[in-house]
């Protein structure tokens, strides 16, 4: 795998001149040229990658998936996700429309935006969960790659500022469209989440516990071709929980069942649903219903 480690680096291997600032550069799609195919077979850059693209004849891989961009997107890369280009078809070597965005660490350094970009769940969504925008969203989101890209041509002691500034807002607006786009998307969203709740019965009903351990957000979101952040965030904006909260309250439905309608025990009861250790199980049952497991036990008796 190929790592491209500094901005300028990507600039050449694109055919770009030099970035006229080290840590941060807008770029117009139009004007990249891939000068070696083999790179593009897999690589990873160590900085933030914003794209805004459109009519990308070429296609792009993430994971399992390919991603063509015959309509607009933004797509968000964090530093060390692998990638790659459909090296077989030369296409890709053709330019297409749009920007793209490259932030180094470095640049938000000691800035309150060091944390807040790392919170952004949709820079862990997978390509083909990508943010479409409608004709104004994609005008506001162009509006402040140029605003950046106008701001370092002439670099001075506010610079920086009001680049941090516009990329802030950059974040925020991509939030805001993030949950228009399930707002929008209900139907098959809700689709995912019915999907979800089978899933979570079908692994219980299998006692899948007993031999898997507890069920995790990410084989739940492999299963479901997904992202574990974008399911988290699809279920969080269609229930206000979590894939992680949706998971336990299945633990919590069933460990009742079992409670009321059955003589386990609790440690077996614990076995059963995949907890390790019953203490786990006991803690977990009691912070989510008020009473220890015995205690909801005995209201039956």
């Amino acid at each position: 795998m190929y790592v491209i480690n500094s901005i300028s680096e990507k600039h050449r291997l694109v055919s770009l001149p030099e970035p006229l600032h080290p840590l941060v550069s807008v770029v117009r799609v139009a004007d990249m040229r891939f000068v070696d195919s083999a790179i593009w077979e897999q690589f990873s850059v160590n900085f933030y990658c914003i794209s805004l693209k459109k009519n990308i004849a070429g296609k792009t891989k993430y994971g399992q998936q390919y991603y063509d961009y015959d309509k607009g997107v933004m797509t968000f890369v964090a530093p060390k996700q692998v990638m790659s280009l459909d090296a077989s078809q030369t296409e890709i070597l053709k330019p297409a429309s749009g920007y793209a965005l490259f932030i180094h660490p470095d640049f938000l350094y000691k800035h309150p935006l060091a944390s807040t970009i790392k919170n952004c769940g949709f820079f862990s969504y997978k390509v083909n969960e990508a943010l479409h925008l409608s004709e104004k969203e994609e005008r506001n989101i162009v509006e402040i790659f140029q605003k950046i890209e106008e701001e370092y041509q002439h670099i001075d002691k506010h610079t920086q500022d009001i680049i941090l500034s516009q990329i802030d807002l950059l974040l925020n607006y991509s939030n805001r469209f993030y949950e228009r786009q399930f707002i929008t998307r209900k139907a098959v969203n809700h689709d995912i989440l019915t999907r979800t709740e089978t899933l979570l019965n079908e692994y219980f009903e299998n006692s899948n516990g007993l031999q898997s351990g507890l069920p995790t957000v990410d084989a739940l979101a492999q299963q479901l071709n997904l992202s574990p952040h974008y399911l988290s965030d699809l279920l969080r904006s269609l229930t206000g929980q979590s894939a992680q909260q949706h998971i336990q309250e299945k633990l919590i439905e069933r460990a009742k069942e079992y409670l009321s309608v059955t003589n386990f025990s609790v440690a077996e009861i614990a076995y059963q649903l995949g907890f390790e250790h019953p203490q786990s199980f006991n803690k977990l049952f009691k912070k989510k219903v008020n009473i220890s497991p015995l205690e909801f036990r005995q209201t039956f008796n």
